[in-house]
């Protein structure tokens, strides 16, 4: 049986911690009822404006809820709002209406991605399907059907009242103790040994434990006043209303029709009764910049409705009001009676900042929400200050995911402003981003342009996916390639498979350095990193270990290589800036709460990614290329794998470890930056005579996918235990206590398993969260996808019911379409490791 936060035990008011939110907007509000529910009701709510209405971007929201988005976690978080706001009203107003969404498609290309939202939907558990434009003409009358050629219909998603959802959690949060105080202006953060202990404002100040900023776009505001970076780019949105439309005419409710995205031509709209709103993000991207936000009362003497409100520039209005009145020809004969330009949040990558601050404790962050997904939200910042986690997997939202060099305020500008261009584009899951490009290199970028690499980003770092110079290649793959519809066929090229084929049968050079890695030195290293991972790291130095970070409730928070250099030296390949928050957050000089005896001693935790750099050699040549370039034995007898040594390559010292995710006899070469180059010439004249080729991400992801090797973050995430993700063998129960390991021994049988498949039709491919389904129900959905070209089939790993055996047919949907495939038996590639141990 479910728990609800009514039905959870509560602490005594006099225990209940002591907790300001900034901000009575939606996320405020929300967080607000949220805490309180779970007993923590000592919340104060201070909100500069006046309540119920402050000003802020909830303030003029339009309230539309389409739930489907390619981010699970944002459809949970949409699919949550709808739930709450559904059961909630104010003054005889419900809180949310259910008119439905419907999206249009007026070109091919919008009609083949309504398909592939449709699939996410199914992949998510939202129900809707694709229709025709005859439907589509049913469900909105004033269309001109001739522009449609289909849509895709969500009957459940609809119209949120974002004002009156407010009153209801204000009027719930306070019957349960919270207090609300408008007219109170934020003026500084109090702070003592790292931790937050109050808020300055211009009415006194308020006593904390735990400080939330929901400010909204003021949210640099306050975070420049508690010391934390809020990399958030608040940006002007156009919205307005028509007069009387004389075919709504008599129209008795607010509205009637599904909230409607003309995304082609970058419009929304909803009905006012007899009136229509328009959104628009046709306009060119009009950046505001918080600290000039003028506050409530002096924007209402600058003839501002509000702070959020700014006049509606009519040049960038026209585009889209001419596209309006194209789609909707009953527009021809009304006007606008009234418009602005609304100010809300961007991030540099479209989502939420969500979390603690590990640089100031108790202060927390729930900023760049929108009305959609604010409490989803709310709910799952309330059970991270309550519980310790939120109950759904929030990675990309962690307000620790950015690189350094994603932080600056010229970089959150740039990025912000593309977001808002594309927020109804078609985005193919590889596009990167266009500007600002090249920002992180490795130092082999040099020889990687010469050799034509084509590079995609991510996290900042410029990453090859196929390199030109290896186009010869392909000819000898002697055709069989699969030809690839246009959708999988971006961002793709037939030198992948060629690349992967030179991995198998010669040897590669794989540039690894935009992988993190972190020194753990000190004589309470040791003990930390046991206490914090799941496998045994007691062995020699020199040996490698592949270990989890689990969560107290055994959710893989992420999967770490360890290596042990020396008795008190670790380099531990990690995933994201999330690993290291999470590492220095619990260790001793970091402010853990029980360090151990041995914790005391000392242990010192640094980020040295940027610092160094990585190849990774591999293929069954690659001892050949390797051996002639050290007077150390590289054999396997000596150097065995999961095994570390520090040698030399020639004139570079290096660091070489026997690891291979590509399932091929390699190592990974481990040196300092300055020293990068020459390595990779070092490797590349000893390798010429033995067809060396320089290969990308593309082939290195085919070749993961047939040895069955899990990426964190799209194969498995702290919604998932190791049993579930089929890496249980990182996990040593007898080894003693680490973190994770009390909830593991209490969890029931898995219900579910990550499952590979094989796709039956050997010119399919898929990419990943597409619905999967077995006996002709959805029961589970795509994480990672790739065409193995050892194999001759697209591999695809899937959340599936347990107990699916090997043989088991089923179906993946792509674009509509049921492509049939198989429940396979991992590893599919050489499942006697021969290849690897040789």
């Amino acid at each position: 049986m479910s728990v609800t936060p009514e039905d959870r035990p509560h602490p005594s008011p006099e225990t209940s911690p002591r907790v300001v939110v900034i901000g009575a907007g939606i996320v405020g509000c929300s967080l607000a009822d949220e805490l309180t529910a779970r007993g923590w009701t000592d919340v104060t709510v201070l909100e500069q404006g006046p309540l119920p209405a402050p000003g802020g971007s909830t303030s003029h929201a339009p309230g539309l809820v389409f739930r489907t988005s390619p981010s699970k976690t944002l459809t949970e978080f949409a699919r949550y709002t709808v739930e709450k706001f559904g059961s909630l009203g104010h003054g005889g107003t419900p809180c949310f209406e259910p008119v439905g969404g419907l999206e249009l498609a007026t070109t091919p290309e919008r009609l083949a991605d309504l398909h592939r939202r449709a699939g996410l939907a199914a992949s998510w558990g939202v129900r809707g399907e694709v229709v025709s434009a005859a439907r589509c003409k049913e469900l909105w009358p004033l269309l001109d059907e001739s522009m449609v050629l289909g849509g895709f219909h969500t009957p459940e998603d609809g119209l949120a009242r974002a004002l009156p959802a407010c009153r209801a959690q204000l009027e719930r949060a306070t019957a349960r103790g919270a207090r609300f105080l408008d007219r109170h202006t934020v003026t500084g953060i109090e702070r003592a040994d790292g931790r937050v202990t109050g808020v300055v404002t211009d009415r006194g100040v308020f006593p904390a434990d735990h400080v939330v900023s929901a400010a909204g776009f003021w949210g640099p505001v306050i975070g420049r006043m508690a010391g934390i970076d809020v990399p958030l780019q608040p940006l002007a949105h156009q919205y307005a209303r028509t007069g009387p439309v004389p075919e709504l005419g008599g129209a008795s409710v607010e509205a009637t029709r599904p909230i409607l995205r003309f995304q082609d031509a970058d419009l929304y709209f909803r009905e006012h009764h007899d009136r229509i709103g328009i959104g628009s993000y046709a306009h060119r991207p009009l950046p505001v910049d918080p600290f000039t936000v003028p506050a409530y009362d002096e924007a209402r003497a600058r003839d501002m409705e509000m702070p959020s409100s700014y006049p509606l520039t009519e040049a960038d209005w026209a585009p889209g009001w001419a596209d309006a009145r194209r789609l909707l020809p009953a527009l021809r004969g009304v006007e606008v009676e009234s418009g602005f330009n609304g100010v809300f949040s961007f991030t540099p990558d479209g989502m939420p900042l969500l979390g603690e601050a590990r640089e100031l404790r108790g202060f927390w962050l729930a900023e760049a929400v929108w009305v959609t997904h604010s409490a989803g939200v709310a709910r799952a910042v309330a059970e991270w200050m309550v519980d310790g986690r939120p109950s759904i997997d929030v990675h990309d939202c962690d307000v620790t995911r950015f690189e350094e060099a994603q932080r600056s305020p010229a970089y959150v500008r740039e990025r912000g402003s593309q977001q808002f261009v594309e927020v109804y584009d078609v985005i193919h899951p590889l596009q990167p981003m266009e500007r600002p490009r090249p920002l992180r290199v490795s130092p082999f970028h040099a020889r990687q342009h010469e050799l034509g690499a084509v590079f995609l980003e991510g996290g900042g770092w410029e990453r090859p996916h196929w390199y030109e110079a290896n186009a010869p290649l392909v000819a000898r793959l002697g055709g069989g390639l699969p030809e690839r519809d246009p959708w999988s066929a971006r961002h793709w090229s037939p030198i992948a498979a060629a690349e992967a084929r030179a991995t198998r049968e010669g040897v590669a050079l794989y540039d690894m350095t935009p992988l993190r890695r972190l020194e753990v030195t000190g004589p309470g290293a040791l003990a930390f990193l046991d206490r914090m991972t799941s496998n045994n790291l007691r062995k020699k130095p020199g040996a490698v270990t592949y270990t989890l970070l689990l969560d107290e409730s055994g959710g893989i928070r992420s999967d770490l290589t360890v290596a042990r250099l020396a008795e008190d030296h670790f380099q531990v390949g990690a995933n994201s800036p999330a690993d290291l928050d999470h590492l220095l957050r619990h260790a001793p000089a970091g402010g853990s709460s029980r360090p151990s005896e041995a914790e005391s001693a000392g242990v010192r935790i640094r980020d040295i990614t940027s610092g160094t750099c990585c190849i990774g050699v591999w293929g069954p040549l690659a001892r050949a290329l390797v051996q002639p370039l050290t007077g150390d034995d590289f054999s396997h007898e000596a150097f065995g794998y999961f095994r570390a040594r520090r040698t030399h390559l020639g004139h570079v010292p290096v660091t070489a470890m026997r690891l291979s995710y590509v399932g091929e006899l390699g190592w990974e070469l481990y040196t300092t930056a300055d020293l990068g180059l020459r390595l990779w010439d070092t490797l590349w004249e000893a390798g010429r005579e033995l067809g060396v080729i320089a290969a990308g991400r593309s082939a290195f992801d085919s070749l993961r996918l047939e040895k069955g090797y899990r990426a964190w973050g799209t194969d498995m995430t702290a919604e998932h235990t190791p049993y579930e993700a089929g890496v249980g063998f990182a996990v040593r129960m007898d080894k003693g206590g680490f973190m994770g390991r009390d909830a593991l021994r209490d969890r029931p049988a898995p219900t579910r398993r990550l499952t590979p498949l094989l796709l039956d039709d050997p010119a399919a491919v898929v990419l990943g969260k597409e619905p999967v389904s077995v006996d002709g129900a959805t029961a589970g959905y795509v994480t990672s996808a790739a065409y193995g070209y050892t194999l001759g089939r697209c591999v695809a790993y899937a959340w599936l019911p347990a107990g699916l055996a090997p043989g088991t047919g089923v179906h993946i949907e792509y674009f509509g379409e049921k492509v049939p495939a198989t429940v396979a038996e991992e590893p599919l590639f050489d499942p006697q490791m021969t290849r690897i141990r040789r």
